[in-house]
């Protein structure tokens, strides 16, 4: 069996109203703050009691609550009406109109000109902001250069892996660090020996053989032939 449908009307009993307003109180209360929570929203509530005891909850300040409630209570008024709509937008013209050339001024003196009306706290406020910008500047730029320098490893890495497939190719079974330790030579120099050197060209001096024994060979022969 169901509970059966409540009647909503007055409690004549008093401690029966009492206890059913504790209890919808609580539960009032508890379902606005999961409200606020759950849907970010900005709530307030308030209670009094039938003997003038205020109960309240604000998910932020009741005054800020309060404060929101009555602005946009009158804004709502002031668009009903059409002259009063008109001031609305011309007042928002004027707050934007001074925004911007606030902004316009602080971008001047920040690139250093129209400084001659400020004061001396005016001008170590700029300067505080320069220097705050400057650091952030830096900032940005060392992590630019940091991910460069990962990104250029990264190659590097790959380039040497590249390298290492390239020479288990060329040498086989051979051990690629001993490969790599003993590079091809040529002319008595290495590949990877001051190959951005100037290349130094060396004449081998040819061997002197022995000629003596023809040469004799050759003075027998004169003689002989001289004493025939």
């Amino acid at each position: 069996m169901g509970r059966g449908k409540i009647v909503i009307r007055r409690i004549d009993n008093s401690t029966s109203r009492q206890v059913t307003f504790s209890k919808r109180r609580n539960g009032l209360l508890k379902k606005a703050k999961e409200l606020a929570i759950l849907c970010d929203a900005e709530v307030g509530v308030m209670i009094f009691s039938s003997t003038g005891k205020l109960y309240d909850f604000a998910s932020t300040s009741m005054k800020s609550a309060i404060e929101r409630y009555n602005k946009a209570k009158e804004e709502h008024r002031q668009f009903g009406n059409p002259a009063s709509e008109i001031k609305l937008w011309q007042r928002e013209a004027a707050m934007l109109r001074q925004q911007l050339q606030n902004l316009q001024e602080n971008h001047r003196q920040m690139m250093g000109e129209e400084l001659s009306g400020l004061s001396v706290k005016d001008l170590h406020n700029l300067e505080n902001q320069l220097e705050t910008s400057l650091q952030a500047v830096r900032m940005k730029k060392g992590n630019v250069i940091h991910q460069e320098n990962v990104h250029l490893f990264k190659k590097v890495n790959l380039l040497r892996e590249e390298n290492v497939e390239l020479s288990k190719k060329v040498y086989g079974t051979m051990d690629v660090n001993e490969a790599n330790q003993s590079p091809i030579l040529t002319n008595g120099r290495g590949i990877e020996e001051d190959s951005h050197g100037p290349v130094r060209l060396q004449l081998s001096q040819p061997q002197q053989q022995n000629y003596e024994p023809a040469a004799r060979a050759t003075d027998l022969g004169y003689t002989s032939f001289l004493k025939l």
